[in-house]
């Protein structure tokens, strides 16, 4: 039997999924390839599978919008297949969902686990009893833990990744997730370092932590900053990696550990705005000084770091003023790239009812010009890199090299010197050594050592 997967969305969904694909594969299922779960596309669609297990998203509308031409899609081109519809926006709008096709059937997001006991009971009814199967686990008394998905042997990716928290207490006026993964929860940290040595073990040579809110990470008296310490005592030959980080949330301890040279030079930000104004009324927690403090410590610690930031344009109530701030804020604190975000009513948030909605013409204008602005502020990063050595964990055969992603989070395509071929044995995973010789969107480098 064949099983297909498609993500939507963040990578703590990405993790979720390779867990589940995991838990096929282990039963013997033929699992989907990587360019059909990341591409998330109707015509990614091929071959035939006897169950597709969509994860889905509700940060934003669009995302939305994508999952359900997918499922449509895919209803209508197999319809005798059993298809499987989970994540935030399953737990938000199941029923919505529901009727975009007879074989779909929805498992909302708090009972996701319970598709880790699918394949073998799938297996044993075959795909004809597979509706029926999803139908009796959803009946079981079924207590929720968030932490159910172990994975170490990945199918779609060729960096680890590893699920430390999960929920968010913050409740911001424009964001839905916590009114589907709800409040904040941490994984205990043995059971973290546990998986960290697995994922090593397992010749991995970089471990991207996940979570929704990973700042907000607390287990007892375990703090983030007291993870990271615990888990760089353990690692050799691994790399971390940390997803995102709330700006209130940085602080001169934590800016000392991030400095060490085994947690990659890459951070993310979700800064939303510049104005003081347009942040209190999202109910972010912090004001843009904040930012600020947060950026220089991170530079303080990796000085040549790649810094990314999420922002909002839009939000209501938002003046031409509080977007020259943003803008201002974004140019003087050099954002290596943005994440823009034109803002859009989610149900059920406060932003959703509130006055002073920003003309879409106007929204838009403002998206064009800052992602103008990131392509600029990202092509001077990556030229400053011309000519320096990164190390790069390779992803994917490409054109007659390899394609990676190197530590400070620059893609790069990777081909032979004039004089000397690629050396054999290179797969994904592997860490090499590069030199970028010409900066870009994706970058091309040239290979130096094998690590």
């Amino acid at each position: 039997m064949r099983a297909s997967f498609y993500t939507f969305g963040c990578k703590l969904n990405q993790y979720e999924t390779e867990a589940l694909a995991a838990s096929f594969r282990d039963e013997g299922f033929s699992v989907g390839a990587a360019g059909e779960e990341r591409t998330a596309e109707p015509k990614a669609v091929r071959p035939e599978a006897d169950v597709y297990i969509i994860n889905t998203c509700t940060v934003t509308s669009k995302s939305e919008q994508k999952a359900r031409r997918l499922i449509r899609s895919l209803s209508r081109r197999h319809p005798g297949a059993l298809l499987i519809v989970t994540g935030c926006y399953a737990q938000l709008n199941g029923e919505e969902i529901s009727r975009l096709g007879e074989n779909v059937l929805i498992v909302p997001h708090d009972d996701k686990d319970l598709l880790l006991e699918l394949p073998p009971l799938l297996k044993k009814a075959g795909p004809e009893g597979g509706a029926d199967v999803v139908r009796s686990l959803l009946q079981q008394p079924h207590r929720i833990n968030r932490f159910n998905f172990q994975v170490s042997d990945f199918s779609f990716h060729s960096r680890a990744f590893l699920k430390i928290q999960d929920g968010c207490d913050n409740r911001c006026a424009y964001c839905r997730v916590p009114l589907a993964r709800g409040k904040s929860v941490s994984a205990a940290p043995e059971i973290l370092l546990q998986r960290l040595e697995d994922c090593e073990r397992a010749g991995y040579k970089e471990l991207v932590l996940t979570g929704v809110n990973v700042s907000a990470y607390r287990y007892g008296t375990t703090g983030l900053t007291e993870l990271l310490r615990s888990m760089l005592e353990g690692i050799r030959g691994l790399r971390l990696r940390v997803s995102s980080l709330e700006p209130e949330m940085i602080d001169e301890e934590l800016a000392e550990v991030l400095a060490d040279p085994r947690i990659c030079a890459h951070f993310h930000l979700p800064v939303q705005s510049g104005s003081d104004r347009v942040l209190a009324g999202m109910r972010r927690r912090y004001p843009a000084s904040q930012v600020e403090r947060a950026v220089v410590l991170l530079r303080r610690a990796k000085p040549e770091a790649f810094m990314a930031a999420d922002v909002i344009v839009g939000f209501p109530g938002e003046d031409n003023p509080d977007y020259l701030q943003t803008r201002a804020l974004v140019e003087r604190l050099r954002f290596s790239r943005l994440h823009v975000f034109p803002f859009s009513p989610r149900p059920g948030t406060a932003a959703a009812d509130m006055g002073g909605r920003v003309p879409e013409r106007i929204r838009d204008e403002r998206a064009r010009e800052l992602r103008a602005v990131s392509d600029r502020l990202y092509l001077a990063y990556a030229e400053s890199w011309r000519g320096k050595e990164v190390e790069l964990v390779l992803e994917k055969e490409q054109s007659g090299g390899w394609r990676g992603v190197s530590g400070n989070y620059l893609k790069v395509l990777l081909t032979a010197a004039a004089d000397s071929p690629l050396p054999a044995g290179l797969k994904a995973g592997s860490l090499v050594r590069v030199r970028i010789e010409e900066p870009g969107d994706l970058c091309s480098g040239v290979f130096l050592e094998k690590l």
